[in-house]
């Protein structure tokens, strides 16, 4: 392969990104504003396909796996334990261009750089676009990466979505097996390390003028379903102080989830969505459902706040004679990424002059559920005003171009590295 002081030559052809860039954000619901490509749509069906020839353009030999993840393999010299890379393609709606995306498109372009350049790995590298990244109408994210890592589990097969169908049937309309998936986690050993590329989702990096985020934990996801049941009067005639409102107990609680997301500096609460019933200007609400979540990179901080959101939630609630009822769904717990590969992807971007600072990753990943198979580690490159999620997300080419040089070289380094499966968590 080729040394340290070449890593130059790895540079990638932006105007070639640029235009997968444009042409991948082509696919998306046309009655959406921004991007919405969520998984199981005809758009991002439409788009995997895209995603597929472009791997195999890049020449990389491309297959579905059970749970649904595109891998593109580049043939190492040695057939020692793969390096894996690469991110999500579906948004969600009304989304951005670039969440996902640019791990997907950079690790295809270093393919293509690496094999341009004649350089050769010891290694395997895959290039993975994972299924389903974003939180679907079942409340579960990370479905492809959390499934190879082992951890998907008939409870998330189970989780329903808004019309009382359980993931698992989804899946099935959507040609996946879920008893395959149950069994389709990758065997311990089989992958060297893995390394996300990303953008940040925040506004720290742009503050801070710098390039490249190293990324040194995730933080972990509590994601609650609280139901409301109150009862239906007429708004006009029954009393203030008689009533039974369903979604003014449900007011409260959304202001006292925001409440404890203000309690530590590095945690967030967030209510996403909330449904009324029966939804009659003149009628008192009977029943409402508000769904939260719940991060910090502490899982002593989520544990507590999770305390109080049952606390205060059932107080209020009692005060007004509704009845509460709370459905958990833990997402993910905090992830460290593997200092050694931190280290790494640090020297890398050093090595080719660009400014770097540790960052702690609010936004969940598939790099999270990969850490459980090998030592794991994400670079970040700047979100324009911090922001993500929405139509206006946006990273400049520069920016994305610096973060694809800065997983060649990060590649190539651990590809160099004989210790790289034992590297330091």
């Amino acid at each position: 392969m080729s040394g340290i002081g070449d890593l130059d030559a790895l540079a990638p052809e932006k105007s070639r990104l640029a235009a997968d860039l444009e042409e991948l954000a082509s696919f998306t619901d046309p009655d959406e504003a921004g991007w919405t490509r969520r998984v199981f749509s005809e758009p991002y069906r439409a788009s995997r396909a895209w995603v597929r020839a472009r791997m195999r353009d890049a020449g990389l030999a491309v297959r579905e796996d059970d749970a649904g993840n595109l891998i593109g393999l580049l043939p190492g010299t040695t057939g020692a334990p793969a390096l894996v890379t690469g991110s999500h393609t579906d948004t969600v709606s009304r989304g951005g261009r670039f969440d996902g995306v640019v791990g997907v498109l950079g690790a295809i372009e270093v393919a293509r750089r690496l094999r341009e350049t004649g350089t050769r790995l010891a290694h395997d590298l895959l290039v993975v676009d994972f299924l389903g990244e974003e939180p679907n109408a079942h409340g579960v994210s990370c479905i492809g990466s959390r499934t190879i890592a082992g951890l998907l589990s008939s409870g998330y097969l189970d989780q329903l979505d808004g019309h009382g169908v359980p993931l698992g049937r989804a899946l099935e309309s959507a040609g996946r097996s879920p008893s395959d998936m149950l069994r389709a986690a990758w065997r311990p050993g089989e992958i060297a390390a893995f390394v996300e590329l990303h953008i940040e989702q925040g506004p720290v990096l742009q503050r801070r003028q710098t390039d490249i985020g190293v990324v040194t934990a995730i933080a972990g996801i509590e994601r609650v379903m609280a139901a409301f049941t109150g009862r239906a009067d007429h708004a006009g005639t029954m009393p203030m102080t008689d009533r039974r409102d369903a979604l003014a107990a449900a007011a409260q609680a959304i202001l006292a989830v925001e409440q404890i997301g203000c309690s530590q500096p590095d945690a967030v609460a967030t209510v996403g969505d909330l449904e009324t019933a029966p939804g009659a200007l003149n009628v008192v609400p009977e029943s409402a459902r508000v769904w939260a979540e719940l991060r910090s990179p502490s899982a002593a901080w989520l544990g507590t706040a999770r305390r109080r959101v049952v606390q205060d939630i059932a107080d209020l609630a009692q005060v007004r004679g509704v009845d509460v009822e709370l459905d958990w769904l833990n997402d993910q717990d905090p992830v460290p990424t593997t200092v050694g590969v931190q280290d790494v992807i640090a020297a890398a971007s050093q090595s080719l002059g660009r400014r770097w600072t540790p960052i702690v990753s609010g936004a969940g990943h598939d790099a999270a559920h990969m850490a459980a198979l090998a030592p794991m580690g994400m670079i970040f490159v700047p979100s324009r005003d911090g922001r993500s999620h929405c139509p206006e997300e946006w990273t400049d080419l520069d920016q994305i171009g610096a973060g694809v040089h800065a997983l060649a070289a990060t590649v190539a380094s651990l590809d160099g590295n004989p210790h790289v499966g034992a590297l330091a968590t």
